[in-house]
């Protein structure tokens, strides 16, 4: 297989996925899953009909939320394959009346209900947060970096949205012209370096990167709210002036110590990782 192609296990059966470099998700086969949890022997006719099921009982079309992609067979050719990304396969999964599958639904069912109660009561994910990444391995001085880090970000985006920055292609657009000025390589060069595909880069971060996004973001909004920023045009240049206070910054520690802030180590399984953190440990999870 390709690069952008890859093979997951579950129940020592083989699931096909390919990769998306433009939207940086995993895309799995429909099929594939549906032969796992159904045990059918013929999982294709299975799909069809259940496709046609759940269009009549529910008057919702999957193949809305599936898109055709070539993915190599069993006799090394590539066929048009029904193939969705990890929400779409969730969907998918809670319309499969299968012993299999139950395993699936009591998680969503436990999801939606944490999700229920963080609206309520928001402490009770960031209490999620920390425990997740302790499981991970991260150390405390690591994790209260990170959480302060995303207190920053937060300001930052809840100013972007008071001041008519609008979707997340925009807020994409800002996030990395502040990266590039500071770190000096793009959100996508900084991922490409760590090996991270669709990994959250900032879950991936030595304590000094993590350190340094927060300046280059407090910088930002301080500049933007100096100056009532509004609109992509005038916040871009907030972006690149608070960007470019985090690397001046960069530019004299690394003098000082000989050491790049900006690096491809990361927290990686070790099958997967080009090098490890080594301030925290751990690993992250390779998601589905």
């Amino acid at each position: 297989m390709n690069k952008a192609e890859g093979l997951i296990t579950f129940e020592k059966q083989s699931i096909r996925r390919f990769f998306d470099e433009t939207e940086e998700k995993w895309y799995f086969s429909v099929v594939d899953v549906v032969a796992i949890l159904t045990d059918s022997v013929n999982p294709r006719d299975y799909w069809f009909k259940m496709k046609v099921r759940v269009k009549t009982e529910d008057g919702f079309e999957l193949s809305t939320i599936c898109r055709q992609l070539k993915l190599t067979s069993s006799d090394g050719k590539k066929y048009a394959t029904d193939c969705t990304d990890v929400q779409g396969l969730l969907r998918i999964i809670q319309s499969i009346p299968s012993p299999k599958a139950e395993p699936f639904k009591q998680w969503l069912a436990k999801v939606g209900y944490e999700r229920i109660q963080d609206i309520s009561d928001p402490a009770l994910s960031l209490d999620r947060a920390r425990e997740y990444w302790k499981q991970q391995g991260r150390s405390t001085k690591w994790i209260q970096q990170r959480m302060m880090g995303q207190e920053t970000r937060n300001k930052l985006t809840d100013y972007w949205k008071d001041h008519e920055i609008k979707g997340e292609e925009e807020y994409a657009i800002l996030t990395n012209i502040i990266h590039q000025e500071w770190s000096g390589v793009s959100v996508k060069k900084h991922k490409e370096m760590k090996a991270l595909k669709n990994q959250n880069l900032r879950d991936h971060m030595n304590e000094a990167e993590l350190i340094f996004t927060a300046l280059a973001e407090l910088s930002t909004r301080q500049i933007a709210e100096s100056v009532k920023a509004t609109g992509m045009p005038e916040n871009a240049e907030a972006g690149r002036k608070g960007g470019k206070i985090a690397r001046k910054a960069r530019f004299e520690l690394e003098q000082k110590t000989g050491k790049s802030v900006v690096t491809g180590e990361n927290f990686l399984p070790p099958a997967n990782s080009r090098s490890r953190l080594k301030n925290g440990g751990g690993t992250d999870e390779n998601k589905l």
